[in-house]
């Protein structure tokens, strides 16, 4: 691949045949990762699983999902290989995951991440999550907390996205 800028990233949403390099993405990223029959279980139902994947040069960098429940998107999912990150990438996926969440009328949206994930939080704070709650001992691999955070206002993110991407609309 060559080396990444702004116009080489595309958020495009997830299909089928980008799952090898979501695995990709997803083994180099996490402890735990969620296996081929879990992504696929998500591909099985499409009105309440929603992903995005970002692509440089035809290959995925990154991706991200959620679940939309009611008027909530709960956000399952954000990974960028460990050869792409503190590009912008999570941040354009996170803004491209909340315009879609708005497009399909999602009023607010949570997650959780592991207590000792720095860049994750800020990532987050940045987008208006705040911390509600803490789940004690909720990652089964460390016993890590979990922080619980909710963006309790969306609607922000409803026309944003083009203002400030250059990417394919999802």
């Amino acid at each position: 691949m060559k080396s990444l800028d702004k116009e080489a990233v595309t958020i495009t949403p997830m299909h089928m045949g980008d799952l090898d390099e979501v695995l990709w993405v997803e083994q180099s990223s996490f402890r735990d990762p969620w296996t081929r029959a879990l992504f696929e279980e998500e591909f099985k139902n499409p009105d309440l699983s929603h992903f995005l994947v970002a692509r440089c040069d035809e290959h995925v960098v990154g991706y991200m999902g959620f679940w939309l429940i009611q008027d909530e998107a709960h956000i399952t999912n954000l990974a960028v290989h460990p050869g792409f990150r503190r590009r912008k990438i999570g941040e354009r996926l996170v803004r491209a995951i909340l315009h879609m969440a708005c497009s399909l009328d999602a009023r607010r949206a949570t997650l959780e991440v592991r207590a000792g994930n720095e860049p994750a939080k800020r990532l987050y704070e940045k987008h208006g999550f705040q911390l509600v709650a803490i789940r004690r001992k909720y990652y089964v691999d460390n016993n890590e907390d979990a922080l619980v955070l909710w963006n309790q206002d969306i609607s922000a993110f409803r026309d944003s996205r083009k203002k400030k991407e250059n990417t394919e609309t999802p």
